[in-house]
């Protein structure tokens, strides 16, 4: 039997709470069997990353197992493509599910079965309604639904009519198959809910064998129940749906799979309709489903997201039974906390200006030793190399400075990151006033390897060598909404809300050589510019960076 976490010091989520309490009873054994249930029509994104962190979270904890089953119930939306892409999502993420991958079309022979039997029960009959006749038989909260036509047809009938809807005799939506419950009940779902429509089309894994397919409130309750489900972990929307799950189960006389409900996740800016998120996509709002300013798991790890950040932002906001809206700040925080271990640093300069030691001898270079990650002594030294002409950040010079101001301007000193102390002397500008060399002089024994004790100053800036310096092309990606809620207007399209400035692409930049070497996506701090990963697109030729996320929180900063 599974041994309760109870005896620990942390405090259990209510979830816990019941698995736990079922374990102590001895309920199935003590067993617990969960399931991811994804509809293979999108790319999961990082509301489902929560729900599935959860969905294989618990069972692990209690000695359990998950199973990764495809809701593929509608063939005219699903393609293997994303069959494909969830897979890839759930393994970057650290989950396995070893032999355990079902698909609802596996039990699509069980479900015809069990339709059967409601039928042979006088509990589902074949509804010859259209879709907007049925809309004119809905009552209110407070009236009944008007009963079908065909409501009370005989046994024998919808036998037959089921039969022949299944081998393919009629047309499109031309016959429904509905449970029959109560047609005044309070729940909605409870009101002769559809189980089976008509759609002759081709299904990825069935081919042309069906013509009928299941709903999901048929599809799901029947699939955890035919898999021993004992924990079907859901979000709130399907509070209501919880009484017709438990309807069939009791009707069909199967297994007791228990639904749960728990809060979806809710970001600000960001939206989560998967049907809103492939618009974006098919309107050309962003360049696929891997668009780093996309919340799908694709975009996340595009943009430079670890499957560790991901984990641990999914346990801070914890699971709830309300729903409430997480700030996409925590979610940038724990990358920045994950990155700040992990990320070596190095140097890039995107918006260039030429720096020139005037003291340093011509066609002189060194290399010079710096520390890969501060945070981390086991990541070691790398040399970068060194030479009289760098490149540094146009910003970090100004002619005409404010007070407390410790970047380079006339007369002032600076240190040049794991470099030396150096002291602007004069700069020189185009016709039309544009700086376009700073000239410095250095202090040979101010670096931190001379013998003699290095001296300090205020500011630091970071430099490539600019004979050694490879261009590069670094995208700059913010949000891709402006407002915290953008699907929160009900007067206004979420499309109004997109912010023009989340994507700029700076084609001029400058980086150290040692990033020849990177692969993709390889995570990297750009010193003092933030964190940044390695392209898909990048190649020796052309080396193209994302910029992940900043060093700190300045988006309120931004929009003030």
């Amino acid at each position: 039997m599974n041994v309760p976490k109870s005896d620990e010091a942390r405090s259990l989520n209510f979830i816990e709470q019941i698995v736990e309490e079922d374990i102590k009873t001895g309920k199935h054994g003590g067993r617990v069997q969960t399931r991811f249930p994804p509809e293979p029509n999108g790319y999961l994104h990082i509301g489902h990353a929560k729900a599935f962190c959860l969905d294989f979270g618990i069972a692990s904890e209690y000695g359990g197992k998950c199973n990764l089953r495809f809701d593929d119930t509608n063939p005219i939306t699903e393609d293997t493509s994303y069959v494909d892409a969830i897979r890839k999502d759930i393994k970057w993420m650290g989950f396995e599910w070893d032999d355990r991958e079902f698909y609802a079309s596996d039990y699509f022979d069980q479900l015809y079965e069990f339709a059967l039997k409601l039928i042979g029960k006088g509990k589902a009959y074949v509804c010859q309604l259209s879709a907007e006749e049925v809309n004119a038989t809905r009552g209110t909260d407070f009236e009944p639904d008007r009963p079908s036509a065909y409501r009370d047809r005989s046994i024998e009938e919808n036998l037959d009519l089921f039969v022949r809807m299944k081998n393919g005799e009629f047309a499109n939506d031309s016959m429904t198959l509905r449970a029959k419950i109560d047609l005044a009940s309070t729940n909605m779902h409870m009101r002769d809910p559809i189980l089976y429509r008509i759609r002759h089309a081709h299904h990825h894994r069935t081919g042309d064998k069906w013509c009928i397919y299941p709903m999901y409130d048929w599809a799901h309750g029947q699939s955890d129940s035919i898999e021993g489900v004992t924990h079907s972990l859901c979000t709130l929307e399907f509070v209501p749906h919880r009484q017709l799950y438990e309807w069939f189960i009791q009707e069909l006389e199967i297994f007791p799979s228990r639904q749960i409900e728990f809060a979806r996740l809710n970001l600000s800016y960001t939206i989560m309709s998967k049907r809103k998120l492939l618009q974006l996509v098919n309107e050309g709002h962003v360049t696929g489903w891997d668009d780093p300013r996309m919340p799908t798991l694709h975009g996340l790890r595009r943009r430079g997201y670890t499957p560790e950040s991901i984990r641990a932002f999914t346990a801070l906001v914890g699971i709830a039974k309300r729903e409430n809206v997480i700030d996409v700040a925590l979610l940038e925080f724990c990358i920045r906390e994950d990155l700040n271990k992990s990320a070596h640093r190095v140097m890039a300069v995107l918006n260039p200006v030429k720096l020139i030691i005037d003291n340093y001898p011509v066609g002189q270079s060194e290399l010079l030793e710096t520390v890969n990650n501060p945070e981390d002594e086991s990541a070691g030294t790398r040399q970068i190399p060194f030479s009289r002409e760098l490149y540094i950040e146009r910003d970090d010079f100004m002619e005409d400075p404010p007070k407390k101001y410790f970047r380079l301007s006339p007369g002032s000193e600076v240190r040049l990151k794991s470099a030396y102390i150096i002291k602007c002397e004069s700069v020189i500008k185009d016709a039309d006033g544009q700086i376009t060399e700073i000239h410095v002089t250095y202090d040979p024994s101010s670096h931190s390897g001379s013998a003699v004790a290095p001296r300090k100053v205020k500011g630091t800036l970071h430099w490539v060598s600019a004979p050694d310096a490879l261009d590069a092309e670094v995208r700059l990606y913010d949000r891709l909404f402006n407002d915290p809620d953008p699907d929160g207007h009900k007067d206004q399209n979420f499309m109004e809300f997109l912010n023009p400035d989340s994507l700029t692409v700076i084609t001029n930049c400058k980086v150290e050589p040692s990033l020849m070497a990177a692969n993709h996506l390889d995570h990297l701090q750009f010193t003092r510019l933030g964190y940044f990963n390695v392209d898909p697109d990048s190649k020796p030729e052309k080396l193209v960076f994302n910029k992940t996320v900043g060093l700190k929180d300045t988006w309120a900063r931004q929009i003030t």
